[in-house]
């Protein structure tokens, strides 16, 4: 008996019938009947049947192998090919060694889950990244020392990245940030201005070295005491020495600028530079009649020179949205001060607080803390207190809202007024880079390691693990919520405006090819359900592997990598 599949036409239609046949021989002739009708049975189940009559000894799958281990495989796939794509290997050292491997896991899971050394000593283990990188077992103390080789190869690494994408004349941005510490240990811990809002925490200071687009290419880790401005003098020396570069355009924000660093900058021949004047700055200009607001009511770009500022341009700009919102904000300020000390006049009024220095201590203890003070007049003595808000202060300072200058070296036919305000915003990329190397994406703190070179090392490793989530994030972009494309506008003073495809994708959460739009962490989990299966054949030491088909969006995200240029 068989299973024959039967096609009739009738009419315009075919009718399909499969049956399950017997074949009978008379004389000369072979006569076929008819012994069942299976067209109802599933495909699954007529296969089955024709096979069994065919023969063949059908068991069912689990008795044939069994699934010994399932490991997540698709985020390890696409991060490593991406560092494939940028030759990352080769950048940490020319030569293979287990260092080097150990290293770069150490990069990529950080991109995946970052952690601890001991953690991720156990996650390489947990997803198929120790086995694409033939490292076997590995514990904890295996990767300390490869951190302390990684960190011995910095400065080589940071060279090499400084010529595959700064060049002569390049703009280089750089940018300070801080990161409080648990720990009392390691000689780099000082207390200073905390950027985490952890007052009275021992912290560490780092300086980051970026091209015009944000990609990262230097870190420096300081004391934690140290003065965002007194960090600027080693870049000059890292950029011309090290890096060997002899002209660049370093753009700072106006903490950097300051007198000592701009003389230095005087100093060195071929170094241009961009920068912002401070608001006490910008109040004296107005002062002295440099700077005539009235000349802004209809322009919002304009060059003036003062003699304080002898061979540099001053490039005024007024951002009208910038002016509301400050506006916005000093109310709200205002109000939420006026709202702690109308306790305190209500105490003094009922008698129940006395005494002008009673009276003072306890105004004192709210009075700036919205930074504020100066914008009230306080009449304080034995047995009232009255507060009112300084209109003419507040006139005064509303006067400059939206207002900035920024101020440069570079002659007109270098660059013009416009090409200056551009190019001091690229600075937002680097700003832009710590809030991703602190968050959970990468975790910079907390930093757990005390000596001083394995600190050093962590910022390092962090730095790479950047480098490699920056291009992931740009190749990945059709498929995130990232602007692929932003507008650009000529008025460079204006605010940036999303295009209208980054504007659909926010509010349809869909992307242009109407699958689900991811963020980079979601993007990252959903190629994680890509999962390679070790499979042993029953009875014998055969063992094979399977791996998911992959989706839709995971089939995207993988040939978006493909697109990316090999990076010697």
């Amino acid at each position: 008996m068989h299973v024959a599949k039967i096609e009739r036409r009738h009419g315009g239609r075919v009718y399909t019938y499969w049956l399950v046949r017997r074949s009978v021989r008379e004389g000369k002739r072979v006569r076929h009947e008819t012994v069942a009708n299976v067209s109802k049975l599933p495909a699954s189940a007529r296969e089955a049947l024709r096979r069994a009559l065919a023969g063949e000894a059908l068991v069912a799958a689990g008795e044939l192998f069994t699934t010994e281990r399932s490991l997540p495989h698709g985020h390890v796939q696409a991060v490593l090919a991406m560092a494939s794509r940028l030759g990352l290997a080769r950048l940490l050292d020319r030569q293979p060694s287990r260092e080097r491997s150990l290293a770069l896991a150490m990069i990529v899971q950080r991109v995946l889950a970052p952690g601890s050394k001991l953690a991720c000593a156990r996650q390489l283990s947990q997803s198929t990244l120790a086995e694409e990188l033939g490292l076997g077992e590995v514990d904890a103390d295996e990767l300390y020392a490869a951190l302390d080789w990684l960190g011995e190869r910095q400065e080589r690494i940071e060279a090499r990245l400084a010529r595959r994408h700064l060049g002569e004349g390049s703009q280089v941005l750089y940018d300070v940030s801080s990161s409080y510490f648990e720990g009392r240990t390691c000689p780099l811990l000082a207390l200073g201005y905390s950027r985490d809002g952890r007052r009275g925490m021992p912290q560490i200071i780092y300086g980051l070295l970026c091209d015009r687009q944000g990609r990262p290419v230097a870190i420096e880790v300081f004391p934690g005491g140290l003065h965002d401005d007194k960090t600027l003098p080693a870049q000059i020396e890292k950029l011309r020495i090290r890096f060997g570069f002899t002209t660049l355009v370093l753009l700072v924000d106006r903490g950097m600028a300051t007198k000592a660093n701009l003389a230095m900058l005087a100093a060195e021949p071929g170094i241009g530079w961009i920068t912002a004047l401070k608001a006490p700055q910008i109040k004296k200009l107005v002062k002295e009649g440099s700077l005539q607001l009235s000349l802004f009511d209809e322009h919002n770009l304009g060059e003036i020179a003062s003699a304080d500022y002898p061979g540099e341009r001053l490039v005024v700009c007024r951002n009208p949205l910038v002016a509301a919102e400050r506006a916005r904000k000093r109310e709200d300020l205002l109000a939420a001060t006026e709202a702690v000390l109308a306790p305190i006049k209500a105490r003094v009024d009922a008698g129940t607080l006395t005494g002008a220095a009673e009276i003072a201590l306890a105004v004192g203890q709210v009075i700036n803390k919205r930074k504020v003070k100066k914008h009230f007049q306080l009449v304080i003595d034995d047995n009232s207190f009255a507060y009112s808000r300084n209109q003419e202060k507040i006139a005064e300072e509303a006067a400059l809202d939206g207002f900035y200058v920024l101020r440069t070296n570079l002659a007109e036919r270098t660059l013009n007024s416009a090409d200056v305000v551009r190019s001091y915003k690229q600075l937002a990329h680097a700003e832009r880079a710590f809030p991703t190397l602190k968050g959970p994406e990468l975790e910079i703190r907390p930093v757990r390691h005390r000596r001083e070179d394995r600190v050093r090392a962590h910022a390092f490793l962090c730095l790479l693990a950047y480098y490699l989530e920056w291009h992931l994030r740009q190749a990945w972009a059709p498929l995130l919520f990232t602007d692929e494309q932003p507008p650009l506008t000529a008025d460079p003073v204006a605010k940036a405006e999303r295009s209208p495809a980054a504007k659909r994708k926010a509010s349809t959460q869909k992307t242009a090819d109407g699958d689900v739009c991811h963020s980079f962490t979601s993007l990252l989990t959903e190629l994680a359900l890509i999962v390679r299966n070790t499979n042993r054949v029953r009875d014998k030491q055969a063992t094979f592997d399977t791996v998911t088909e992959p989706n839709r969006t995971q089939t995207r995200a993988l040939e978006l990598l493909e697109r990316i240029p090999k990076l010697a």
